[in-house]
């Protein structure tokens, strides 16, 4: 980190004399020619923006001679997107016009620079600010399943993986502000390790991204985004307020950030803690409570010469993982008290306080990263540099409830390094390298070992270009990857202080020394590329095209796993014998913008070969769930497979808003996916296993919305919604060996209403969100649920098996802005 701070330091010394220009101008309504208040105005490459004063004007000192893409955006106006060559002018002034809805926002993920989501030919989406606000998730990730075609695996209400197309685990890349997130991706119940109160938006690329990421986005990308930085000469932040009550979390978070002459700082402090959950069926779910803490903070320089940034940030996670167990005549949920296995029923006290039982996680993931992006003449240089590290313990022993079962460390360090040529006729080329280098420990003291340790090392340079060719936009690119792993071999034997097992040295003569795990090296390669275009009718009207090949190098679990992963309830198996999985994927698609209706279509099909999964596994006999006896426990066997897989499907989604009605909105989205099992690499294929596991059912999701800036006395920006999603039964699932079973389908209704609370001065006091969701207390299991498994009984007295998901949740966020500086 101390190199990270003078390097820093001296960039920012160095570039200090830079020249610069500012730039000015006037916001107006096209309509009426009156000045438009509020207005902001953001340049996305340098990370600049500034608001319009009450007479329309603006200013945005500190930037470069040379051509920005800027974004001019105001609820109810269509948002401006252009360039602007800062070497020829310093005003300019936009005419902006009332617009309800517009697929024109500027992204900055999967390009090699910021770009328009409508000209871009990857499959993009975004979750806005506001509809992260508006929704009711109890952590960021679970904001994702607003978007066609992407979902979340989960393991309760605090532990969500995100699936694009079909494809999670490692196969989706998490950025947070750009940068790759690394944690245990591979583990069936470890979470995103992220603030979710930090998150401002978010940017998912719908398909293959391994040509500008690297391995772990064959599926795509989630690319978790703060807020941008305030106004030069601003101070301001806020406080939120919530609580829900199914699982009575209460919430709270604390932000302030300033800009003086373009030196930026920031914090945030978040926590929330979480009781059990309640379902129709169970009542309350044990142990899935959780205690959480965040620290963030940032200090920064924008300048003419680009910016530079650091961020820390400390995530800090008490987690409790349910285990399905329950007494077998009154379906209660039981706790384990000794370590050999004995149980006893939850009493009613345990279930409905905070207190983190004594078998649970404690996760904690710390952040330094370094992102930077200079101007070389019209050139721009981004160089961004990470340190993250990931503590993994899990608490099982009730009678030694300070030794950890599983405990892992796993240190990040990532690298990106982009050189953005100049703009000729149109032409954009551009080219870099980046990866990671990892270290993976099982320090002293852990008693279970599922992965060994082991040390990964990625690099993949690569070349990408794009062209503007009339109504074409065309753009495309090539690299290649190479992951050099290797683990080391690994000795266990029952410790005489307590019997559990521990690590130890290889002793041919000691009968109690067992090998958990073999040494292991190899390299890992793939070449990847896409190519695609898109062709704009008009300004309302597209279409899409894209090609891409993806590319994955599998991970330590499904290379080397071996033992029983106590989140998991089953034994698992790798094989160090897999592959790379290549991917190789069409896309095609379409957007209408029209004073009524906003719609886009999207339909893509999906070739993987060597795809990996998970399969349990048959006695020698075939006749009956292979399992595995540890410590009085009995655990079904799972291991990793290989095949040829094929995911195809597509999605629509339709906004009508009726003009003059503008503040009216009908929004629906239908999703549809299809996973079939090829065969190959020695897998047969029949009526059990024809299907891939983990596919979302055909789903549709209805909002009806109504929503207004206009000032009302005391209230603005004012909203209702009424929104109903249903899925459809999963019919199309890995039965092989019960691996999954058949999910019925199931409807869920919610609402919401909110809106700002002024004084007398016009002036925001709060904001007040409520949102409800499942308001018809439906009890239902989504196939994409871990619990819908957690199950000991082949028969139960209430004719349900698994555990229910989350009922009736009504939430209540309170968020106080403060304005020390305008």
């Amino acid at each position: 980190m101390k190199h990270i701070i003078i390097l820093f330091l001296l960039l920012t010394l160095s570039l200090s004399s830079f020249s610069q220009v500012s730039l000015t101008g006037r916001i107006t309504d096209k309509k009426n020619g009156q000045t438009i208040p509020g207005a902001n105005i953001y340049l996305p490459d340098l990370k600049s923006i500034a608001v319009s004063d009450t007479n329309g004007y603006y200013k945005i000192d500190n930037l470069p001679a040379r051509k920005v893409l800027m974004q001019v955006t105001m609820f109810g106006y269509k948002p401006i997107v252009l360039v602007v060559d800062l070497s020829k002018t310093t005003v300019e002034n936009f005419v902006l016009e009332s617009s309800v809805k517009e697929l024109n926002e500027v992204v900055v993920t999967g390009t090699s620079e910021a770009s328009e989501i409508r000209r871009d030919p990857i499959p993009i989406a975004v979750i806005s600010a506001t509809e992260i606000q508006q929704s009711n998730s109890t952590n960021i990730i679970e904001a994702l399943n607003t978007i066609p075609g992407l979902s979340t695996l989960t393991t309760g209400p605090n532990v969500s993986k995100p699936y694009i197309h079909g494809l999670g685990y490692n196969r989706v890349l998490t950025l947070y502000d750009g940068m790759r997130q690394e944690e245990q991706q591979w583990g069936d119940e470890h979470g995103v390790e992220i603030d979710q109160f930090l998150i401002d938006h978010i940017e998912v690329i719908k398909g293959p991204a391994s040509l500008m990421y690297g391995s772990d986005a064959l599926a795509g990308v989630i690319n978790l985004i703060p807020a941008n930085p305030v106004p030069d000469g601003a101070i301001n932040g806020s406080f939120l307020a919530d609580y829900m009550t199914n699982n009575k979390q209460i919430a709270g978070s604390l932000n302030l950030d300033g800009n003086y002459k373009g030196l930026t700082w920031g914090f945030r402090a978040s926590h929330k803690q979480a009781g059990d959950y309640e379902d129709p069926i169970d009542g309350r779910v044990f142990q899935t409570k959780y205690d959480e803490n965040d620290i963030n903070a940032y200090f920064g320089v924008h300048k003419a010469w680009g910016y530079s940034k650091l961020n820390f940030s400390l995530w800090d996670d008490l987690q409790e993982i349910p285990d399905g167990s329950r007494d077998s005549l009154t379906r209660q949920f039981t706790e384990q008290i000794t370590n050999n296995g004995l149980t006893q029923i939850v009493s009613n006290s345990e279930l409905n306080n905070y207190k983190i039982a004594t078998l649970h996680q404690h996760v904690q993931h710390y952040r330094v990263m370094s992102t930077n992006n200079f101007v070389i003449g019209q050139s721009t240089l981004a160089f961004n540099l990470g340190l993250e590290q990931s503590i993994h313990r899990e608490y099982d022993w009730p009678q030694n409830p300070d030794i950890p079962g599983l405990y892992i460390i796993l240190n990040t360090l990532t690298y990106d390094v982009k050189y953005h040529l100049p703009e000729v006729k149109g032409f954009e080329p551009s080219f870099g390298i980046n990866g990671m280098l990892q270290q993976n420990t099982n320090p002293s003291g852990a008693t279970e070992f599922v992965i060994p340790s082991y040390n990964s090392f990625d690099f993949g340079p690569f070349a990408y270009a794009k062209k503007t060719l009339g109504r074409w936009d065309i753009s495309g690119g090539l690299r290649f990857d190479m992951r050099l792993f290797n683990n080391s071999s690994m000795y266990i034997k029952p410790n005489p202080a307590n019997g559990l097992d521990m690590q130890t040295s290889y002793n041919p003569q000691d009968p109690s020394v067992q090998q958990q795990f073999q040494s292991y090296d190899h390299t890992f390669s793939g070449e990847t590329g896409s190519l695609g275009a898109t062709y704009n009718v008009s300004d309302n009207v597209g279409f899409k095209f894209n090609i891409a090949r993806g590319y994955r190098a599998p991970n330590a679990a499904e290379i080397s796993a071996k033992g029983v992963h106590p989140g998991t309830g089953f034994e698992q198996l790798g094989d160090d014998n897999l592959k790379s999985e290549l991917s190789l994927q069409e896309d095609a698609g379409m957007f209408v913008n029209t004073p009524h209706v906003t719609l886009s279509l999207d339909v893509f099909n999906n070739i993987i070969d060597n795809y990996i999964y998970n399969e349990k596994l048959l006695n020698s006999k075939g006749t009956s769930d292979s399992l595995f006896h540890q410590n009085n426990g009995v655990f079904p066997v799972y291991k990793f497979q290989q095949t040829t897989a094929e995911i195809y499907g597509g999605e629509i989604d339709i906004d009508l808003h009726p003009h003059p009605l503008d503040w009216l909105h009908f929004e629906n989205s239908l999703s549809y996916l299809n996973g079939l099992n090829l065969g190959g690499n020695g897998i047969t294929i029949n009526s059990e296993d024809k299907y891939l596991p983990l596919i979302m059912p055909l789903h549709t999701n209805t909002e009806l919305r109504a929503e207004t800036k206009k000032k009302f006395k005391h209230f603005s920006s004012f909203f209702i919604k009424f929104g109903f999603k249903a899925y459809a039964t999963q019919d199309h699932f890995f039965a092989a060996n019960g691996t999954e079973t058949r999910t019925p389908g199931y409807a869920l209704f919610d609402a919401g209403i909110g809106g700002n609370v002024l004084d007398n001065k016009g002036n925001t006091l709060f904001s007040i969100n409520i949102i409800g969701t499942n308001l018809a207390n439906r009890a239902y299991q989504s196939n994409m649920d871990r619990l819908k498994y957690f199950e000991e009984y082949t028969a139960s007295p209430n004719g349900h098996l698994g555990i229910y998901e989350m009922g009736r949740n009504i939430s209540f966020t309170v968020t106080v802005p403060i304005d020390i500086r305008k």
